[in-house]
């Protein structure tokens, strides 16, 4: 009879090894960032006032280790009550458009996105329109210390961007001024203003509007007047961070922004001069952009819009 020399310890240990070695990593150039999926869009009228997002996301390389919901655009913010979680309630909506969006992160740290909308019907309420006041009261700045320009060529959109030319790294941040004269006091319950992307894009990559894993961007007030047929981008006016807007990170190469609340910003505006508002990324990185269509876009529906609700 033939005993075996191994120890159960040492039996073990060769299992072990044997079931670590059969184990496989997925290699970088293989992994695939997950597929989310936002949900179902939702109308609600009021006063029913709140909705249940719900999300998921699938990676067919890795696990799913966080999730992160966020407003991209809307009439107010409502609170988004677990925003770590795929599955959220939102309360305090008003009358009016939202766009929600859903990030999940993997094992890997690698991202995806999609959005959700959700309308939300009310009572009719006064309400005024306003487009920007035309070239030359839009204006995209590009540049740095090394290349100076000014919109150039460029008068069909306005962006945030982080990009190069020739090698040399530029920035780009655009002024919009809308026409609040008919704004006649500061009693007005909610002001949004709509950007639409740009499908055909003259800067950046030239293919999507947006890029990037850092191109969330801000609003913000202008500070002083400008002369937009001699600023660049090394005389570009000063901007106000207060009540500044920060509009999410995306990783949708197209996403619209109808609605974006704009409120305290309006309000700023007409207490302390309109000087129009400026967009530029929240980190201006390379490689990162948002570019959306100006009031000289040939396609009248993408212009940008401001909204004002009594």
């Amino acid at each position: 009879m033939k005993t075996s020399n191994l120890t159960t310890a040492a039996l073990g240990l060769v299992l072990g090894v044997s079931l670590f070695s059969c184990q496989k990593t997925t290699p970088p150039s293989q992994r695939k960032p997950p597929v989310v999926t936002a949900g179902a869009s939702q109308t609600i009228t009021l006063p029913s006032d709140s909705v249940t997002l719900n999300g998921w996301a699938t990676d067919s390389s890795s696990t799913i280790v966080a999730y992160l919901w966020s407003e991209v655009s809307g009439p107010n913010v409502p609170v988004i009550e677990d925003e770590g979680s795929k599955t959220t309630g939102v309360t305090g909506l008003t009358g009016g458009t939202y766009i929600f969006q859903l990030m999940a992160t993997d094992s890997f740290g690698l991202t995806g996105v999609n959005t959700v909308q959700i309308t939300v019907n009310g009572p009719s309420k006064n309400s005024i329109t306003i487009s920007p006041l035309h070239n030359p009261y839009e204006i995209e700045f590009i540049g740095s210390t090394q290349l100076n320009y000014s919109e150039g060529q460029y008068p069909q959109e306005l962006g945030a961007e982080e990009w190069t030319i020739n090698g040399v790294q530029v920035g780009v941040r655009s002024v919009v001024k809308f026409d609040l004269s008919s704004v006649t006091n500061t009693n007005f319950t909610s002001a949004q203003l709509s950007l639409y992307s740009n499908p055909t894009p003259f800067t950046a990559n030239l293919e999507t509007p947006n890029y990037g894993t850092s191109n969330a961007f801000y609003l913000q007030r202008v500070n002083e007047n400008w002369d937009p047929t001699t600023e660049t981008w090394l005389t570009q006016p000063t901007t106000d961070t207060t009540a500044e807007v920060l509009v999410p990170q995306t990783n949708l190469s197209t996403l619209d922004l109808p609605n974006i609340d704009v409120t305290q910003l309006v309000k700023n505006m007409l207490s302390s001069g309109n000087y129009g508002f400026e967009m530029r990324l929240q980190n201006e990185v390379i490689y990162n952009s948002r570019i959306f269509c100006s009031s000289s876009y040939s396609d009248s529906t993408k212009r940008p819009v401001l909204t004002i609700n009594y």
